[in-house]
């Protein structure tokens, strides 16, 4: 299942963040694929912002893997990675990111460098800004799998 949305700025890309947040459920993995400079950290603020994370979200590019355990009851573990510095799978399989994506949400940046290493259901975030309006991206969101094609319904 295809949808594709397009966000005039940051703002527009964060709300639609918390358009799926509202539906993930424990085990949803997406995949946040785009350029340098896409949006795929907006889309992460607006998606830890619907899920109830109060404190700030940047990209954890230097530490990997941020976690931002619940702070409501009922509220889901949010995991963010970004995978834009490591080079091999093992390195994967060293943080232990495999082994976890079962428990709570995660968000995974730079996730088409490791296209093999993903369950088959989940959600694939395609971000690209626009060439003529930089502030412009188009967002591609492709479901593979049944738990996952309920996000873009």
């Amino acid at each position: 299942m295809h949808n594709t949305r397009h966000c005039p700025d940051a703002a527009a890309t964060r709300a639609l963040g918390r358009e799926i947040a509202a539906r993930l459920f424990p085990g949803a993995v997406l995949l946040l694929e785009g350029p340098l400079g896409a949006g795929k950290t907006c889309f992460a603020q607006g998606i830890a912002a619907g899920l109830g994370v109060t404190g700030p979200v940047q990209s954890p590019t230097f530490i990997l893997v941020s976690e931002y355990p619940p702070e409501a009851s009922g509220a889901l573990h949010l995991f963010h990675a970004d995978l834009y510095r490591l080079e091999r799978p093992e390195e994967l399989h060293a943080l232990d990111i495999p082994e976890r994506l079962g428990l709570g949400v995660w968000l995974v940046e730079w996730a088409d460098r490791f296209p093999d290493l993903w369950p088959a259901d989940h959600l694939r975030v395609r971000l690209a800004p626009d060439a003529d309006d930089p502030g412009l991206r188009t967002v591609r969101l492709h479901a593979a799998g049944p738990r996952h094609a309920t996000l873009l319904n």
